[in-house]
């Protein structure tokens, strides 16, 4: 049997880390066993479900990379499927009609409840083959089993048992003519041939009643894998002050996908003691049934450790593709600055995210903005023969290249009888502003020839 698994998100907000975790685990499970992958938008709670959702849950797949082989498929757009098989359900004397209002549901349950019962429907409109009507209250029931037990075994949390008795009557179609959660999932991953559930923990409450209907309709059951929850730091569930924000935000702050995916992938699986992984590696290794039990915390650190570790030793060139949306983001005109790809080079070993190494790049694409004068008047007032020297070397030049930059400020240096330091802070100051930056040659050669040799102009004329 081909494995087909579903990411299949609610859009009442954004694609969180959980949800790209579970996004990330079915897409792998699919492509390690050369099966299909589908992605479906779960979209009919109409009160809280918006298209800003369902945009930001698409933005954050497709900056992820995790291609669907089928989909955006929207519940919306199957309704009368839903109704259809409903209907077919009650026919068969598997389902009913019910008109209880909402008030004498709550007394069935309050009275369940001083009896010590779990709260629930009492099943009272099971056995009386009530017609369709128009009514404000009707809904449609599955006749849930009244004995016995569903047991399944899940990859991740092994054999569970569920007493039928603890399970009430499903409603199959609401009161306003949609389908619940329960019963829209089922019929979905039916028709979509989904053989792999993979989904948070928070689920497994719904697979009992899940398993009665297929069972009901006489369907094959996939397999279920519910996923352990991810914590924050401190143990306490992942919030807002924990990273559970919207993917996007990872973007938005400097982490690479890759780093993002490599880190999320460790957030309850594991091979050995193996830390980087490359998405490669993770369709070849990763399998559902070593996921852990345990939940996982959240590490701002370590991802911050990953994403640095691909900024320096991705190819440049790849990298710059990221970097190029930030600056773009920080308003630099682009056209008057460096390649980004060089921009990569100098800055990858003294950043951890590419909204600093974008911020860091502010000198290149644009005037200096600020002069260091102490930094002025120590390094270049007394430096002018220095910077008159790097100047004619620097125009001299047959290439522009960090090699030919380094090239020529040590033939400055020598030409001066000067050691390397004396040369090279000078020239700093001149083309910053200040004394920090990145090795001078990057320094100088990201300015550009023109560039350059106007930044150390205007600094011989602001001493001289």
């Amino acid at each position: 049997m081909t494995c087909r698994t579903r990411f299949a998100p609610s859009p009442t907000g954004y694609l969180h880390i959980g949800g790209a975790r579970t996004a990330l685990y079915c897409w792998l499970a699919a492509r390690h066993e050369g099966g299909q992958f589908v992605l479906r938008i779960e979209d009919t709670d109409r009160e809280r479900s918006t298209q800003a959702a369902v945009d930001a849950i698409l933005d954050g797949m497709r900056w992820l990379g995790l291609d669907a082989d089928e989909g955006p498929i929207f519940q919306t757009h199957r309704l009368e499927r839903y109704r259809q098989v409903a209907s077919e359900l009650v026919q068969a004397g598997k389902a009913y009609y019910a008109y209880e209002t909402r008030e004498e549901i709550d007394a069935m349950r309050a009275a369940a409840t001083e009896r010590g019962e779990k709260p629930r429907y009492d099943g009272r409109s099971r056995e009386l083959n009530l017609p369709r009507r128009d009514d404000p209250n009707r809904v449609i029931r599955l006749k849930n089993p009244l004995t016995g037990s569903v047991v399944f075994d899940d990859r991740v949390k092994g054999r569970i048992e569920w007493s039928n008795t603890e399970l009430d009557d499903l409603v199959l179609i609401r009161s306003d003519d949609y389908p619940t959660y329960n019963f829209a999932v089922v019929i979905d991953d039916l028709d979509m041939g989904i053989t792999d559930v993979i989904r948070g923990d928070d689920h497994v409450n719904n697979t009992p009643r899940q398993i009665n209907l297929y069972e009901a309709l006489g369907a094959p059951v996939p397999r279920f894998s519910h996923l352990p929850m991810i914590l924050g730091a401190d143990g306490a569930k992942l919030s807002k002050r924990h990273g559970a924000v919207s993917v996007m935000q990872y973007r938005d702050d400097g982490y690479l996908p890759h780093a993002l995916l490599n880190y999320i992938v460790r957030l309850g699986w594991s091979h050995g003691d193996q830390e980087i992984f490359s998405i490669e590696e993770m369709v070849r290794l990763f399998r559902i049934d070593d996921v852990n039990r345990a939940a996982s915390r959240f590490d701002f650190d370590k991802l911050a450790w990953l994403n640095q570790h691909y900024l320096k030793t991705d190819d440049p060139a790849e990298v710059a593709k990221h970097l190029h949306w930030h600056l773009e983001q920080a308003g630099y005109d682009l056209a008057s600055g460096p390649n980004p790809a060089d921009v990569v080079v100098a800055l990858r070993d003294r950043v951890k995210t590419l909204k600093e190494m974008a911020e860091r790049a502010a000198l290149w694409y644009g005037p200096i903005q600020a002069w260091d004068e102490a930094a002025v008047e120590k390094h270049l007032r007394p430096a002018v023969a220095v910077l008159r020297e790097a100047h004619a070397r620097f125009s001299a030049l047959q290439e522009w290249s960090p090699t030919a930059v380094h090239g020529a400020l040590e033939a400055t240096a020598a030409a001066l009888a000067l050691g390397m330091g004396k040369v090279a802070q000078p020239l700093r100051v001149a083309t910053t502003g200040g004394t920090v930056s990145p090795s001078i040659e990057h320094t100088v050669f990201l300015a550009g020839r023109k560039g350059a040799l106007k930044r150390i102009e205007d600094a011989i004329a602001r001493v001289g």
